[in-house]
């Protein structure tokens, strides 16, 4: 195969003027390397690292004391060991509340629409009441307090009263079950519960009074804060509410500061292969990390405004939360993507275009899941709305296929930077992510994040390009978290991401390094795909698959035969309710023999109504595995949609 076989389609570029005007760019030139492209500068950040990060604190102007030293690895392990920023103490809350108080800081919408806009003067007389009500109650640095609350501007005030206090936040979303609730907080031993006594969601109010009151005894907290004025019904004892308790504070919270890597909150992985992970991250961690991130690979600053569909049980709802600190007004969206609005089950399909138009979006972003849903169902939101303002679309729980990169610049904006950016709860960040400086390419990711000492290994662990393998990270970066909460959580963490590699973070994806220096993700470790030997990732069959006119989803795994090989058994959801007959299974087959391999073709094709995902829009390879193979799923509390599972159940009883 050559070079031209494999040549990138280039989707867009920024012209001169927008690549000059970037922060990246700006930064650029603080360094010396204007002149440069992006490679050297990722080399600069990752061979340089101290240097790298010692100017970006100097560019993104942290309000905290000064460090001793921007990295030390006292017993020698410079991953494993590595601490950023020694000596240097930092407040998040006052980075987030940072700016002019006249700005807009948070413009709140939900299923009926727009609602109202808060200033930063507003937004930190909020935070001074709930900081006060939280001293009231007694809670102190190092206390948990946790939260079973919705994407709404309340949550983001306890968000920053927590911290402001050093105390540390966990939150998860009132969606889910009691089971996934207590599975999560029951590890962490928070102090205080805080909490809405209802919710919309999808088209219906719900109330959460008796799951309130289930959780609260079943915790042993001492208090139930309530956001809101209403009642509560089947109301556990030792309820106040956010409102009394805030009265007559000041109009600025008070900053004290903490240690750089002092802890700031606990967020969980998805839990699908047992019990959720308890990931402590850190204050200046998180806060630095996402800075860079936001600034110069998302070019954000004074005056955008971010949108950006998640729930906050996801660990993008804390990447979105920071772009305040970047100086952009927060869209908080609470409801679903696509909500009801009639018994009869239409959906408000328009919803989010309509509010990224009606507040100015410059940022909005979503999964590949809701973009499919949009392009299958032949939306055009750039010609119905007003789009202009918007530059940047970021998506992120699944890979983009390539099909997706055409309609967003077909059906969307033909000038925009199309972000597809990956890392994950573990990291609070990303690996690989976007970059508005620099051309996208059609299916790919852009490119490591700068400081990021990203690469793709084979199993000699020697660099590859042009093939699978595992990603690895060589290098330290200030969000590696701190720990995981409970007996033994430090060394628990080095043993979950260091043990494959010593002092080499293995983070569990595999993906592939393109000539462009851009990334494609094909799957996680655990889920890869070896017929016949050959590795291969799930994404390369559904870029296929879910491609054709008669499907609408599918999810592949790998069937083990018994002599140490596996066979391919993809489940399809038809198209439109439809029926899949020998017809469409010998279309599937033939289109990936012919745009895959002949490794890629299934041995088994069923039919599914739904495909199981988790509630951030990953699809669960391994509950389906499990499934099929015979063994419980461990944890469906964490799938968005766990009745579908009875389905694969029962073809795994009819096959058997």
């Amino acid at each position: 195969m050559s070079y031209t076989d494999i040549a990138p389609t280039r989707c867009w570029a920024p012209s001169k003027r927008q690549r000059q005007a970037t922060q990246m760019m700006r930064f650029a030139r603080q360094v010396g390397l204007d002149n440069a492209g992006y490679a050297d500068l990722h080399r600069y950040s990752v061979a340089c690292l101290e240097d790298f990060w010692a100017e970006f604190w100097d560019f993104a102007q942290l309000r905290a004391s000064a460090y001793n030293r921007v990295l030390t690895a006292p017993g020698g392990k410079r991953m494993m060991e590595a601490r950023f920023f020694d000596g240097a103490t930092i407040n998040f809350a006052e980075n987030m509340l940072a700016g002019d108080p006249d700005s807009v800081a948070v413009i709140e919408t939900d299923e009926r629409g727009l609602g109202n806009e808060v200033t930063l003067a507003e937004l930190r007389a909020r935070v001074a009441g709930a900081q006060q009500a939280l001293r009231r109650l007694g809670v102190e640095e190092n206390d948990r307090v946790a939260g079973l609350m919705p994407n709404t501007l309340d949550t983001l005030v306890m968000v920053l009263a927590t911290a402001s206090i050093g105390a540390i936040w966990s939150v998860y979303a009132p969606e889910f079950g009691v089971s996934g609730v207590l599975d999560r907080f029951g590890q962490i031993a928070p102090k205080i519960l805080v909490a809405v006594s209802r919710y919309r969601y999808n088209g219906r109010t719900h109330e959460l009074g008796e799951r309130i009151g289930t959780v609260a005894r079943t915790l042993g907290v001492e208090q139930v804060l309530l956001t809101n004025d209403d009642d509560l019904d089947a109301a556990p004892a030792g309820v106040s509410r956010l409102g009394e308790l805030a009265a007559g504070s000041a109009e600025v919270p008070d900053y004290p500061r903490f240690d750089f890597n002092h802890p700031l909150c606990i967020i969980y992985t998805s839990g699908t292969t047992g019990l959720p992970k308890c990931i402590v991250h850190s204050t200046g961690g998180t806060l630095i990390e996402h800075r860079k991130e936001h600034m110069l690979h998302c070019d954000i600053g004074p005056g955008d405004r971010v949108l950006y569909y998640t729930s906050t049980a996801w660990m993008m709802y804390n990447w979105m939360i920071t772009t305040l600190a970047s100086g952009a007004a927060l869209v908080l969206y609470d409801g679903a993507a696509v909500p009801k609005i009639d018994a009869e089950g239409n959906t408000d399909t328009d919803l989010l275009w309509r509010l990224a138009a009606a507040t100015g979006a410059t940022h909005f972003g979503t999964s590949p899941q809701y973009l499919k849903l949009m392009m299958d169902g032949g939306y055009r939101p750039g010609e119905t709305h007003d789009l202009s303002a918007l530059r940047m679309i970021l998506t992120s729980g699944a890979p983009l296929t390539a099909n997706l990169f055409d309609w967003v610049y077909d059906a969307v904006s033909a000038d925009l930077c199309l972000a597809s950016i990956s890392g994950g709860t573990e990291i609070l960040g990303c690996f690989v992510m976007g970059n508005p400086a620099e051309p996208v390419y059609r299916g790919e990711i852009q490119g490591p994040g700068l400081g990021m000492a990203m690469a793709v290994v084979d199993e000699r662990d020697i660099p590859v390009f042009g093939r699978e393998g595992d990603i690895v990270c060589t290098e330290p970066f200030p969000s590696m978290p701190l720990a995981f909460w409970g007996e033994n959580g430090r060394q628990r963490y080095l043993d979950t991401y260091f043990s494959d590699r010593d002092d080499v973070w293995t983070h569990g994806d595999v993906g592939e390094m393109r000539p462009t220096g851009g990334v494609v993700i094909t799957g996680r470790s655990d889920t890869m795909l070896k017929p016949g030997g050959v590795r291969m990732g799930p994404s390369e069959i559904y870029r296929v698959v879910e491609a054709l006119d008669g499907v609408d989803d599918s999810v592949v795994v790998g069937y083990p035969t018994g002599d140490g090989n596996m066979d391919l058994w993809l489940f399809v959801v038809p198209a439109g309710g439809g029926t899949l007959d020998d017809a469409l299974r010998d279309t599937i087959r033939q289109r990936l023999r012919a745009e895959a391999s002949p490794r890629h073709v299934p041995k088994r094709i069923f039919a599914v109504t739904e495909v199981p995902y988790t509630f951030n829009g990953k699809k669960v390879e391994k509950a389906v595995l499990q499934l099929v193979t015979g063994k419980p799923v461990k944890n469906s509390g964490s799938l968005r949609n766990p009745d579908c599972l009875d389905e694969y159940a029962a073809i795994a009883d009819d096959t058997a």
